[in-house]
């Protein structure tokens, strides 16, 4: 997402977070009253039939979780745009060593001893890869964090159309992002670069990735998800040092080159099985 973000760098971030949260939604609702409309009724039904403790609980993660993706997607933009490429790739090297922590302390996943030490090179990478910028760790965490706990979050929020359920986590967040867009004191962009660039982001760098991110939650484990988030690092990596041509010392290749042998060294048992099946 990082090109398109660029594309329109002199908008505000907040702008560009929320035509883009607006555009989604905006997608999102056509599509579902289209094609979707039996599904939608089907889950108002079913939460309905839950009991009170169960419509808390269900609301509760609902709203962290739409909570917790805003905040990535507000802290990435402007770390993409103020910050630099390189802090935004930082925070999703950082991102999956929270999640497979999160899940292996908080949902008891299980990790074996080959993914353990593969999680142990990826956070020594990490390490180098921090030793540069306290500013950009700091941004990273938080960009990480957010994300982290928002997979750990779907993985637990289970018994509905995930479908729905990214309608209404957008929808809460339109709540917030409506009222800031009616009193912000910037104009609507008329810009056709600036529309159809959100409508890319929404649609390519939003909608899908977290459609296919928490139908990816049902099949495999949390960990396993958030270790595959590894490679959009890496292609943020390389089109920072060739596309954007932002400096890169010798050892962040070094890192990221290490990472890579711990990505395969935690899905080795993955490709093994796969092979004998």
């Amino acid at each position: 997402m990082s090109i398109p973000v660029r594309w329109i760098r002199e908008y505000p971030a907040e702008d560009i977070l929320y035509f883009r949260i607006v555009t989604a939604l905006a997608a999102l609702w056509l599509y579902l009253l289209l094609f979707q409309r039996e599904t939608l009724r089907l889950d108002i039904l079913k939460f309905r039939e839950l009991s009170k403790k169960g419509k808390i609980r269900q609301t509760g993660l609902t709203v962290l979780a739409s909570l917790l993706i805003f905040g990535n997607w507000f802290t990435y933009i402007y770390a993409v745009n103020h910050i630099s490429i390189q802090s935004a790739a930082l925070a999703y090297l950082t991102c999956p060593l929270i999640t497979a922590a999160a899940a292996y302390f908080i949902l008891k996943e299980e990790l074996r001893p080959i993914q353990k030490m593969a999680l142990l090179i990826a956070f020594g990478s990490v390490c180098l890869l921090a030793k540069g910028s306290l500013h950009d760790v700091l941004w990273a965490a938080t960009i990480a964090t957010c994300y982290a706990f928002y997979l750990i979050v779907q993985r637990v929020s289970t018994g509905f159309n995930k479908l729905n359920q990214l309608v209404v986590q957008l929808t809460i967040c339109a709540l917030f992002v409506i009222p800031k867009l009616i009193y912000n004191h910037h104009e609507i962009p008329t810009d056709p670069v600036f529309w159809g660039t959100i409508i890319l982001i929404a649609v390519i760098f939003t909608i899908i990735p977290l459609f296919l991110s928490m139908y990816a939650l049902i099949g495999i484990s949390s960990t396993t998800t958030g270790v595959l988030l590894y490679i959009n690092p890496i292609i943020a990596f390389t089109l920072a040092a060739t596309y954007f041509q932002e400096p890169v010392p010798f050892i962040k290749y070094l890192a990221y080159g290490i990472i890579l042998m711990a990505i395969v060294l935690f899905n080795s048992i993955n490709f093994r099985q796969t092979r004998k099946n």
